[in-house]
């Protein structure tokens, strides 16, 4: 059988709409329902407002829990199975449900509370850049305090995360193809947020995690792991922490992954995996014509 990975989109790969076409599935309402007393705001409303309120960060990031996790549920029901799983940023929250690390109100809890304080961190920025010479980002970094590299997606595309001076500076020094200031409310996955981070710690201390039945990459550590300890302890520094992204690409084939399946919205992670993999197979899981294709 064909080794087949599950990953996850975080936050940027939010749309208006999006899981809406889910609703024709058993038990997609319920669960949105179910969701929505637990939030204490309808998740339908706020994916299908026209104000594009599912990209607030207070709402994207649980929104995205929602239909990732739901399709996880119906590709189980269909007898798929994963050998390895990974999320980049809010998705490895998902990545753990689908791993049986968690159950779905226990991951949402966490996304909840993550989202609230994560849409407070008001200092900060982050910018993309894309196209650049890698050694000449790193020196430039390593020679300017409070920015640092937060996801470094693959060879031609990271984000960088700091003091609005410092990201500035980088974007002012680094030669770019092209160079984007994104619109989030703080410095995500830099020192920035070790407040917030501290914060989440206290949330996150008393749960209880399972050990995993499938591996999963962290985001901060690459390497598969199912401990329990291990999973939770690469959680508590994602706040804080770079999204090694290029890194779990890059270990998929080490691990005898041939199919990559991005389970959620859109095609940022398979598009980044494409260009530091080029041999694996490449699948979209999103929508209900999606998921249809596959149990086709």
């Amino acid at each position: 059988m064909t080794k087949t990975a599950w990953v996850f989109p975080g936050q940027g790969s939010q749309a208006i709409g999006m899981g809406v076409d889910l609703l024709e599935l058993p038990g997609a309402r319920a669960k949105f329902e179910a969701a929505s007393t637990l939030l204490g705001w309808s998740v339908l409303d706020t994916i299908q407002s026209p104000e594009d309120k599912v990209s607030n960060t207070l709402y994207t990031q649980p929104c995205l829990y929602v239909v990732e996790s739901l399709l996880v549920d119906v590709l189980k029901e269909r007898g798929y199975q994963p050998d390895r799983v990974a999320g980049h940023s809010l998705g490895e929250y998902v990545a753990l449900y689908a791993a049986g690390v968690y159950d779905f109100e226990t991951g949402l809890g966490l996304v909840k509370r993550r989202a609230e304080l994560m849409s407070q961190a008001s200092d900060g920025m982050m910018a993309a850049l894309i196209g650049f010479d890698r050694e000449e980002l790193m020196a430039k970094l390593e020679d300017t305090p409070d920015v640092v590299l937060a996801n470094d997606n693959n060879a031609g595309q990271v984000v960088i995360s700091g003091t609005p001076a410092a990201v500035d500076a980088v974007l002012a020094g680094v030669k770019a193809k092209r160079g984007v200031k994104l619109n989030v409310s703080g410095a995500f996955h830099s020192p920035l947020m070790a407040e917030a981070a501290t914060e989440f710690q206290a949330v996150l201390a008393p749960v209880a995690f399972q050990q995993a039945q499938v591996p999963v990459l962290s985001n901060v550590d690459p390497s598969p792991s199912v401990e329990p300890q291990v999973l939770k302890d690469r959680l508590a520094q994602q706040m804080t922490g770079s999204v090694r992204w290029r890194e779990i690409s890059l270990q998929l084939p080490q691990e005898g992954i041939e199919r990559v399946v991005e389970v959620g919205p859109g095609n940022v992670l398979t598009g980044l995996i494409k260009r530091t993999c080029k041999d694996l197979e490449l699948v979209n899981v999103g929508t209900l014509a999606q998921l249809e294709a596959v149990a086709g």
